[in-house]
Formats: structure tokens, C-alpha cells, sequence
């Protein structure tokens, strides 16, 4: 969670069981994708904590790890799943953020590619440092695709995650500038818990 090595061990290994409990009453194809999600964000979690045991990372193999699991392939998985998931009335105007999203972790992969990323332990947090040019624009892909994927479903269940994630992502930034992806994906992992109330649903 970006508190402490052990809070995110703890958290990452309680996303992670939502996530095989989602997987396993998942009954229908489409949801797979969706109903994974919190396996990726568990182990996400738990990547960070060998972030906070190496003192920060540095440019050391975990932080790489944290940031191409954080990065690029979350911008793609999430709107992929929601329009798979999503009801068929829906799904053309989910090209906007499977678009954005496409974009956005080109881009980002890229990045990852030629920069280097850093990690150093700020308080109760971990700030990640990616040398990326344009970050707010990438920001803003990076939330046009996975939020605005959520909030155009056309699924009741998943505006009600949309509304959590969005309203976090934005305490997020005002509490934490410097640390918001961090923040931003303990969030998100926590809201694995809302995925798991929609695969039951579903």
C-alpha cells in the first residue's frame, strides 16, 4: 500500500485472493479479462514491497518490474476488458479509451525503454520517478483509458467502480503530487473488492 513493505505484502497477497475468487465464479467468457484485473494489481502490490525492502529500489529490478506492470499494460488491460465485458450497445463508443489507451502505453513502453526509473522511500510513501516527456498528457491518457473505459461501460456495476477509482485518483493527486501513481494503485487494488461484488452480480 504505500505505507510500509508490509502493508503492501499484506495487501498485494489479499488483492490477489479476490482476485482468484473473481476469476473462479466468473461464468461467462467476456468477464475473464475484468475479473483477473485484481490478480495483476495484487502482485503489483507485492512487487512494491520488495521496492520498500530495497530501501527505495533505486533503479534496481523491482522498481523496473513496479513500473511496467504500473504503466503500460494496465493503460491496454483495462479498457480490452471493459469492452469485452461491456453490453453491446456500449461497445462503440469504448473505442475513444481502448484508443487512448493504446496510445498512452505505446508511448509509456517506450519511455520505459530508454529511461531509466527510480524509487526513493518519501515518508510513508514511495515516489517513482519515470523521465517521461509530456506526463501530464500521458496522465491524462492513462485516466481517459482505464476511468473513462469505466465510466462509459454502460454497466451499472462498473460506473460503481468507476466512481471510487475516480474519486481516489483525484484525492490522490492532491494529498500526494509527488507519489500519485504509487497512491493510485493502492487504490486501485483496494477497489478489486467492488470488481469481486460485480462478478457476483454478473
Amino acid at each position: 500500500m504505500c505505507w510500509s513493505a508490509k502493508a503492501d505484502l499484506v495487501a498485494g497477497a489479499a488483492v490477489a485472493a479476490v482476485g482468484v475468487a473473481c476469476v473462479a465464479r466468473t461464468s461467462r467468457g467476456r468477464d475473464v479479462p475484468l475479473a483477473a484485473l485484481p490478480l495483476l494489481l495484487g502482485a503489483h502490490q507485492i512487487v512494491e514491497s520488495v521496492v520498500w525492502h530495497s530501501g527505495g529500489g533505486g533503479t534496481g529490478p523491482a522498481t523496473v518490474a513496479w513500473a511496467v506492470i504500473a504503466l503500460p499494460p494496465l493503460a491496454v488491460w483495462v479498457p480490452v476488458g471493459v469492452l469485452c465485458a461491456a453490453p453491446r450497445h456500449a461497445r462503440r463508443r469504448l473505442t475513444l479509451p481502448l484508443a487512448a489507451g493504446a496510445v498512452t502505453a505505446a508511448v509509456l513502453a517506450y519511455g520505459l525503454a530508454v529511461r531509466p526509473v527510480t524509487a526513493e522511500i518519501r515518508g510513508h510513501t514511495l515516489g517513482y520517478v519515470v523521465d517521461l516527456p509530456h506526463a501530464p498528457l500521458l496522465v491524462a491518457g492513462y485516466l481517459v483509458a482505464t476511468v473513462g473505459s469505466l465510466l462509459l461501460s454502460g454497466d451499472r456495476g462498473l460506473l460503481m467502480l468507476a466512481i471510487p477509482v475516480a474519486v481516489g485518483a483525484l484525492v490522490c493527486w492532491a494529498l500526494w503530487r509527488l507519489e500519485f501513481v504509487s497512491t493510485w494503485c493502492a487504490l486501485a487494488a483496494v477497489c478489486s473488492v467492488v470488481l469481486f461484488r460485480w462478478v457476483r452480480v454478473r
